[in-house]
């Protein structure tokens, strides 16, 4: 079988199908499949009535869209606030008193803040911000752990129109530089620490660190989240205390009516290849789309307790945690630190506690449940739970199983989801009460969204054909550009095919119109002329009841061109040795064919993840290469690509 290099060979097949539950269809807040035509016959339309019906206007807009490849305008003329949208006008219903955040700290420590206490804070904080000379424009940069003050200072910021650039507490000194010195950043807000896994995170410290190299940071305010006997070094007219910046803080500060294409934040992707890039969301066209996927997607109603497990300095927290959510007056939970401290089951015991019933993870998270066994969630009673979720990258037909059977107990609809940080807001998914699931697939484009699969000529590929996906017509939550690099955006996202978006990603769709995640198009392999998605041998892999997880990456190979090779973590019980490397060859071999059979498997404890859990194959390949190990700042735990280096040196030999 020969295959056109242009198209990714897509081999892997999944025959299960989950329809929605009659009693969930009954419920749910969109049942009609006719709102796919709707949206398809006028976009315009679709994304105008929505932005009307789902968001408080301060001035309508008189243009829904102005398209100029690759920049698009929405919902023109019009004025709004994304805090105002997601807090003032519950304020002025009965949601005054009904809880906004629910907050569980690392070490067990509880807050609630109802949405009366989150506008006093908000309006407090951004007072606060005005007395340090922060004017509308100006970029905030936040670099907190996941307490609800981090929530209140975005928040702040979009009050007064200063975009915030959130910052993910778990990254260096060195990161948080380049990302504050990009956005030319003016006041930086920050913590003396936040817990994480028992340890405290040295936030204040590697903020001090920073600072040596951030001229254009000229006032630091400090959030006190340890306390006690943990002292930080505050410097004389640069840094203040949060508390003693609130005590005499206005109670009221307006919000600022914003233009709907003003910017609202930056976002820097976690370089996973080289310099960060700063993503700019504006307000009215990311508050359309946050807003109603939210509502769609997971099904969002009042009395439902939400918990999306991503941090803030992720676009999920922006989208799924912040701005989506609060906007449709939900409750969110919040919680600070790891989901096996003090116990494997910490996550199970929060699901428990506060009857969460929408619960919203990463694949990675799942397939580390997965390895420890199910007898942790079965020790809780998660029978609160109603609908699941995915995001982050695709995820594996068996870890899709393992969730819906042992958090989900065979119930609960599973919302896989597409999107990236540049998109803004979720783009392929099924909407819960229409669309039947598959273990692995995002099902169907969101109403309103235009994606395509094509090869390397811009060509439409066949029914289960891989290739390139793309997005083909404009939509409100995307990204306004790369701030300060016009050039790499367009050499991005816009060259490769004219005034269509290109993701970056490989994908196939299905004799009925699924589509399905084949990974990053750079993790695509060659072998013989045949290009295999390494997420199709991953998920393979993890099929085989001895797997908990697996990278698998490109080598050199002197006949085929690249060869297989395969990074796994067995699950506890299991022994990693001669013959469960056999084995698991002969199991790829079964699930997808000889050509994707790996030529080398190696055992590891752990893979090199960044630090919002997406697996580094860029590093697994400078060790398969031999090559000196690439930029390992955005790692969460650098010394893990040293200890696979060592041994896959040792196998080697």
């Amino acid at each position: 079988m020969t295959m056109q290099p242009t198209a990714i060979d897509a081999l892997l097949q999944e025959t299960r199908v989950f329809p929605p539950s009659e009693e969930f269809v009954k419920q749910a807040n969109i049942n009609d499949p006719t709102i796919y035509e709707q949206a398809a016959q006028d976009f315009e339309a679709f994304w105008a009535h929505h932005a009307e019906t789902m968001l408080d206007w301060f001035e309508k807009w008189h243009t829904v869209l102005e398209w100029n490849p690759p920049y698009a305008k929405w919902f023109i003329g019009g004025k709004l606030n994304a805090c105002y949208n997601c807090v003032d006008r519950h304020v002025r219903t009965w949601r005054r008193n009904k809880a906004a955040l629910i907050w569980e700290g690392e070490p067990g420590d509880e807050r609630v803040l109802t949405y009366g206490d989150l506008h006093r804070e908000v309006q407090k904080f951004a007072n606060v911000l005005k007395s340090l000379g922060v004017q509308k424009g100006d970029r905030v940069c936040i670099y907190m752990p996941l307490i609800p003050e981090a929530i209140i200072a975005m928040l702040a910021c979009a009050r007064i129109g200063a975009p915030h650039s959130v910052v993910f507490g778990g990254f260096s000194a060195e990161a948080l530089a380049d990302r504050i010195n990009d956005a030319q950043a003016k006041v930086l807000v920050t913590a003396d620490g936040g817990w994480r896994r028992g340890s405290i995170v040295p936030l204040k410290r590697n903020a001090d660190d920073a600072l040596r190299h951030t001229p254009s940071v000229e006032k630091v305010i400090v959030y006190q989240r340890i306390g006690g006997d943990y002292t930080v070094n505050m410097q004389e007219g640069r840094d203040f205390w949060w508390h003693d910046l609130m005590k005499d803080a206005p109670l009221t500060c307006p919000a600022e009516p914003m233009d709907s294409e003003d910017l609202l934040y930056l976002l820097y992707t976690s370089g996973s290849t080289g310099k960060p890039k700063g993503i700019m969301h504006t307000t009215g066209g990311y508050m359309t789309g946050v807003t109603l996927t939210a509502k769609w997607v997971f099904d969002l109603k009042d009395e439902d307790v939400f918990w999306c497990t991503a941090d803030v300095g992720w676009v999920t927290g922006h989208s799924y945690i912040v701005y989506g959510p609060l906007s449709n007056g939900a409750t969110c939970i919040i919680y600070e630190g790891a989901p096996d401290y003090p116990d494997r089951d910490r996550f199970w015991a929060i699901v428990e506690k506060y009857r969460v019933t929408i619960f919203y993870t990463a694949p990675t998270a799942i397939r580390a449940f997965m390895k420890w066994g199910e007898h942790y969630p079965r020790k809780h009673d998660l029978s609160s739970l109603r609908l699941l979720g995915s995001v982050g990258e695709p995820i594996n037909p068996e870890a899709w199983m393992w969730y819906h059977e042992h958090i989900g107990g065979g119930r609960c609809p599973i919302v896989d989801t597409w999107w990236q940080t540049e998109t803004g807001a979720i783009m392929i998914t099924p909407l819960p009460g229409i669309v039947a699931t598959k273990p692995g697939s995002a099902t169907k484009p969101f109403p309103g969204i235009f994606p395509a699969v094509l090869d390397d000529r811009g060509q439409p590929v066949g029914v289960n054909q891989g290739g390139y996906l793309v997005i083909t017509k404009p939509w409100p939550s995307m990204t306004r550009g790369l701030w300060g690099d016009p050039e790499r955006f367009v050499q991005t996202y816009w060259s490769k095919y004219e005034g269509t978006y290109f993701t970056g990603d490989g994908a196939r769709i299905d004799e009925d119109g699924y589509f399905w995640l084949l990974g990053r198009v750079d993790d695509v392999i060659n072998v013989s002329g045949h290009r295999l998605s390494t997420m199709e041998i991953e998920s393979a892999l993890v099929d085989h009841p001895a797997v908990a997880e697996a990278a698998v990456i490109g080598i050199h190979h002197e006949i085929k061109g690249q060869g297989i090779a395969a990074f796994v973590i067995i699950k506890e019980g299991y022994q990693g040795d001669g013959g469960l490397q056999e084995e698991l060859k002969q199991h790829v071999v079964k699930k997808i064919g000889a050509i994707a059979r790996p030529d080398q498997v190696i055992f590891t404890a752990e893979l090199p993840k960044t630090r919002s859990g997406k697996i580094m194959r860029r590093l697994l390949r400078d060790i398969a290469e031999g090559r000196a190990l690439g930029d390992t700042t955005t790692l969460a735990d650098p010394s893990v690509v040293q200890a696979l280096k060592e041994k896959y040196e040792g196998q080697e030999e």
